[in-house]
């Protein structure tokens, strides 16, 4: 397990608060599984809830937001799970079959759950299909959509071109 979270390359946290977005890092330990890290997020304030944004090896990424009771979960690679707790802990919240074809890379989850934020699901679909970029990439075009692209490139330490 160790190695698990030694391979995230990082675990953030973004809410807005009287509509400002704010970023803070999350402690690896928290993002064992979707319920930790949905957990972990219920305690920061939010207009619209806390999302989390978790990239991991280089590999793939998941997003949880919550906003109340309500937790919404999306992954971007599928086969992860295979490799991956967190991923596959996703797949088990979503009540999906753990993939069998290593071949079949695609997202599972909900591609809207961004949607009244900025970041539809057709915009997330096709962000997904774009396989030249890497999670990291994929987390800042998010962010930039939802307005804290700048907050999150910074917090990774990404530098904006």
């Amino acid at each position: 397990m160790a190695d698990q979270i030694e391979a995230v390359d990082f675990a953030l946290a973004a809410y807005r608060e009287e509509g400002v977005w704010a970023v803070a890092e999350l402690a690896h330990d928290l993002i064992d599984d979707v319920d930790t890290l949905s957990h972990a997020l219920r305690r920061f304030p939010g207009d619209g809830g806390a999302v989390g944004l978790v990239a991991v090896d280089e590999d793939f990424f998941i997003i949880v937001r919550v906003a109340g009771a309500t937790t919404r979960v999306l992954l971007s690679d599928i086969t992860a799970a295979d490799e991956w707790e967190l991923a596959s802990s996703a797949v088990d919240f979503l009540g999906l079959p753990q993939p069998e074809d290593e071949d079949d890379q695609v997202p599972a989850g909900d591609l809207d759950l961004l949607g009244d934020l900025g970041m539809r699901a057709m915009d997330m679909g096709v962000l997904l299909d774009d396989v030249d970029l890497y999670p990291d990439e994929m987390l800042s075009d998010i962010a930039r959509r939802l307005g804290f692209g700048e907050l999150f490139d910074d917090a990774i330490g990404l530098t904006s071109a």
